[in-house]
């Protein structure tokens, strides 16, 4: 898996390179370090991971299976250092096993994406062959659950969860835990609005996709239709000679379901999915609610280590003790392994959905995780757009449109291509017609992305929920507007285009040799100016001797910023000293321009 989020530098003694093209390198390391180490440049290697199916920016972090095949593509092996990550409070938790300590294959973690009753809580209650759906109030999700099945004998959990928002949200907060996506499209509806929302996160969490068409069992079903609106959103399917899974089923009546978890299985094999070989535990909170009897009640899933009641939990500064265990039919169990869905008691108070929560028996390394908590601001932090385009090396920004009419979406999203460049480009990650909602700005805080509206109102919520989330949000009516403030962003993630400016000329008249083998030459300016931030060249019988920096630079007795023509000054330039009446000097800028 790959992080987003930033590490500090690697020490010389984490890395070391053999004669033999081998690089020793820690689990994590930043795509920076990496591209330094094998000294190759950042924007090659960066395409390099593309073409593998990871879309990093410079300083993501990237484990060692990740960057394994990548770096024999550049012609170097990797071995992993024997020396722990780092000191701080992932590893005082974290902190790698033994050398014959390996990863242990983990069950996938699933989520279910797609439009709102297109029959994605049908299909896990048939997969579960449980009724979740009649229990809730007008036959929708209303929190987010955890399930965990068993099918020929491996297990998978789902997510289900209550729309793109949690998910979204959760992603933002820095919570990356799904191996697969499931999009549940309606065969007889094809591709709705909630659906483009779905494709959109899930391409922006650069994990394997599986299209699920249901209701296939309708009059009105036309798999046909899907398949190619799934083209036409750059989901080719594989009978089509793309890559995307997908899978006729009918979420009501069983049919399909046995291919869509063969699917998964078959995917998760792929993706050889294990847990890291870590000592410690870690899981990351799903939600939590207050319980009138119990108190409070976390809903968590366990990302690497065993869960064990008696343990110490710490989410952020807070610490308690596992008091309690529930698997998720409700039974009480004593211990819970990776990729499992567990409700736990014992927290003293509500941890926020994507929290990390930690478990040990040890209460010193307990309180120093809670020291580390207490000076390391691990909440959800989002930068701004330009401070995260100018950290990376990766000419882009990501937009997210929403017009008022479909009949303008193309023309923007086409104006807003045609600014691409060789070394800049715009890329949209989600685009719509509609008004800007929370479910946006949560997508643009999970993919560094700035909303665009054209002519489109802002839904109740949207605008504070952005300024909470440090998103970008700007509304506008005239096309051109929109597209000269892109043009100007674009213009500033691009190198700055320089040329070389001769400013002013001078003579020299006198040369006084001030000591310590330094001497000031006086001079007379004869056109333009001197200023103290000139690059000059030294003439001497049209020939040039020497180019440098201006050291000091004086009118009469005193330091001036610039001396203009016809008037007299001293200069000493550093580097130079063999001045003789009658050299001159000319003073050249360096300017911007193209930006």
């Amino acid at each position: 898996m790959v992080k987003d989020s930033n590490i500090s530098d690697i020490s010389e003694e984490e890395v070391s390179q053999n004669s033999e093209g081998i690089l020793e390198i820690p689990s994590e390391i930043t795509l920076s370090d990496l591209a330094n180490l094998m000294n190759v440049n950042a924007v090659e290697l960066i395409k390099e991971f593309m073409r593998n199916g990871y879309m990093l920016a410079i300083n993501d972090v990237i484990e060692f299976d990740v960057a394994l095949p990548v770096a024999k593509i550049f012609g170097y092996s990797l071995d992993l250092a024997d020396k722990r990550d780092s000191m701080n409070l992932k590893s005082a938790v974290l902190s790698e096993g033994s050398d014959d300590e390996k990863g242990e294959i983990r069950p996938p973690i699933v989520t279910i994406l797609g439009h709102v009753d297109h029959g994605k809580t049908t299909l896990l209650d048939n997969i579960r062959n449980s009724n979740v759906v009649a229990g809730e109030a007008g036959n929708i999700t209303q929190h987010i659950g955890a399930y965990q099945v068993e099918y020929n004998g491996s297990k998978i959990t789902f997510l289900d969860t209550p729309g793109h928002q949690a998910f979204s949200s959760m992603r933002a907060r820095g919570a990356h835990l799904t191996d697969i996506i499931i999009i549940v499209i309606a065969a007889d509806d094809g591709i709705m609005p909630q659906t483009l929302e779905a494709i959109a996160h899930a391409k922006s969490s650069n994990v394997p996709i599986i299209v699920a068409i249901n209701k296939i069992d309708h009059a009105a079903a036309d798999q046909e239709k899907v398949k190619r609106q799934l083209s036409e959103n750059d989901l080719l399917i594989e009978e089509w000679g793309g890559d995307v899974i997908c899978v006729g089923i009918s979420a009501l009546n069983g049919d399909g379901i046995n291919d869509l978890l063969e699917n998964i299985l078959v995917v998760a094999e792929i993706s050889d999915l294990k847990t890291k070989a870590l000592i410690g535990s870690k899981g990351i909170v799903l939600e939590a609610k207050t319980d009138k009897r119990k108190g409070i009640l976390a809903s968590v899933i366990v990302e690497n280590g065993v869960f064990q009641i008696g343990d110490h939990l710490v989410v952020g500064t807070k610490k308690n003790k596992l008091r309690a265990m529930f698997d998720d039919s409700g039974k009480s169990i004593l211990e819970a392994f990776p990729s499992t869905p567990v409700e736990i008691l014992g927290l003293s108070a509500l941890p926020n959905a994507g929290d990390s929560i930690y478990a040990t028996n040890d209460e010193k390394i307990m309180e120093q995780i809670i020291k580390e908590n207490d000076t390391d601001d691990d909440s959800y932090k989002l930068s701004e757009i330009h401070s995260g385009i100018e950290s990376s090396d990766i000419r882009s920004i990501n937009l997210i449109i929403k017009t008022d009419v479909q009949g303008s979406l193309e023309p923007v999203r086409s104006s807003l291509e045609g600014l691409n460049t060789e070394d800049t480009r715009v890329t949209i990650i989600h685009s719509a017609s509609g008004g800007i909602s929370e479910s946006d700005v949560l997508l643009a805080a999970a993919s560094d992305a700035m909303i665009l509206g054209f002519n489109t109102p802002l839904e109740p919520g949207a605008l504070t929920l952005a300024t909470q989330s440090n998103v970008k949000l700007k509304s506008y009516n005239i096309i051109y507007q929109l597209l000269d403030d892109i043009t100007n962003i674009m213009k500033g993630l691009a190198d700055p285009v320089y040329e070389d400016v001769i400013e002013g000329h001078a003579t020299v008249r006198a040369v006084f040799d001030i000591g310590k083998g330094t001497s000031v030459a006086g001079f007379y300016v004869n056109d333009g100016k001197i200023t103290n931030e000139s690059i000059v060249h030294i003439f001497r019988d049209q020939k040039k001797l020497f180019e440098g920096d201006i050291h000091t630079l004086k009118h009469l007795k005193d330091d001036v910023k610039e001396v203009k023509t016809g008037f007299e000054g001293g200069l000493t330039v550093n580097g130079f000293n063999d001045y003789i009446e009658g050299d001159v000097i000319e003073a050249h800028n360096t300017v911007v321009v193209e930006y």
